[in-house]
């Protein structure tokens, strides 16, 4: 389903459709030294001819967005509205949207997985930690890939099939390793530098009237597994509409994923209503290893939740004027996604006859 994804990036990588090697090597001085003029100037000489971009491959024009996508953080960083710069690049951007079925300008999926490693590195920085969190996203990429093909196995399952805590455990396994990753990180990476430094960068600009988020690499996108697992039919509306507006920054096949499951029954509702129906003093073996499988999993996503928004309340503390996290992302949802997950553990943990407490509800009746 998203091996697609994977099949193009050492091509995207690879790509160097505007010949922007050398100046975009450029770019972490000109931001050191806020130099707005030149960061103009190497804007609009990337910016091609739309006939010519219209030939490139969808994987040339990843590229092409992503390269673009630097200058327009860039400028933005230092309070200039790219497209009020350079208007001509409008046209264009509008163009690689639309080729690559994507949002007129770079996301995280451009600015870490698709982004060359090495001396090619895309980077506002030129900071060593920079690389650090765009290196730890792209190692995880794979992974967090190889997860969502599991939510989809488990959104076709019944909790009574044993292919279901085995892909639960599978999807376990996967986030395990991003909390791991993202503790290694941010050991060497303090939350000050990415909120002082980096976080500017990634700032939403203007197109056509309308706000774009920038390409924030701190925070992963987990919606999909959230989605398959408990969001599908266990959510609030405020969270509805904050998932709406994330979507569209994913990649075609991870919209795809969403169309598919939004209107779905979630793995905790499904268990939910298989445990009512048992019983949950005399719950088959099959379904106790769902509830435990699952359990795990929801404890994971929980745990892997607090890491970014502890990390918002170190760099940002309570004097921040804004209650934002990387990107633009409010601390308040995160908390909120935080709240939903726990809550949504807590009713499956009931339903686990090993680890529900003596006399607790089951069923949905518990949630």
């Amino acid at each position: 389903m998203f091996g697609d994804v994977l099949h193009t990036t050492e091509d995207i990588r690879a790509a160097d459709p505007l010949g922007a090697d050398a100046l975009l090597a450029a770019v972490p001085a000109m931001n050191a030294e806020a130099d707005v003029a030149a960061l103009t100037v190497a804007l609009r000489a990337l910016v091609p001819d739309p006939d010519r971009a219209a030939e490139w491959s969808v994987g040339g024009a990843l590229a092409a967005m992503r390269d673009l996508g630097i200058l327009l953080g860039s400028l933005k960083r230092h309070g200039v509205q790219p497209l009020a710069a350079v208007p001509e690049a409008y046209p264009v951007l509008e163009l690689l949207g639309r080729r690559t079925d994507m949002v007129p300008r770079d996301t995280v999926h451009h600015y870490t997985t698709w982004n060359p490693g090495g001396p090619r590195r895309r980077s506002y920085t030129g900071d060593p930690r920079e690389a650090l969190l765009q290196d730890a996203v792209r190692a995880l990429h794979p992974g967090l890939v190889a997860a969502l093909d599991d939510c989809g196995r488990i959104a076709r399952l019944e909790p009574y099939d044993p292919g279901f805590p085995a892909a639960l455990d599978r999807v376990a396994r996967r986030v395990r390793a991003m909390a791991d990753s993202i503790d290694r990180t941010v050991a060497r990476v303090s939350p000050e530098y990415v909120a002082v430094t980096l976080r500017p960068y990634f700032d939403e600009i203007d197109i056509g009237g309308r706000p774009y988020l920038g390409p924030a690499a701190p925070w992963l996108p987990l919606w999909p597994v959230d989605l398959t697992l408990w969001q599908c039919d266990r959510t609030r509306p405020a969270h509805d509409a904050s998932l709406d507006a994330s979507v569209p920054y994913a990649p075609p096949a991870w919209r795809a994923f969403h169309a598919r499951h939004r209107g779905g029954v979630s793995a905790v509702s499904k268990l939910s209503a298989a445990v009512s129906w048992e019983g949950a003093d005399r719950l088959p073996p099959s379904l106790t290893a769902s509830a435990e499988a699952l359990d795990r999993v929801l404890r994971l996503l929980r745990t892997l939740r607090a890491r970014p928004l502890g990390t918002a309340r170190t760099a940002y503390g309570d004097e921040l004027p804004r209650d934002e996290g990387g990107g633009g992302s409010p601390v308040a949802l995160l908390r909120s996604v935080l709240d939903l997950t726990g809550e949504n553990e807590t009713m499956v943990r009931r339903a686990n006859p090993r680890r529900r407490p003596a006399g607790a509800p089951v069923g949905p009746s518990a949630a």
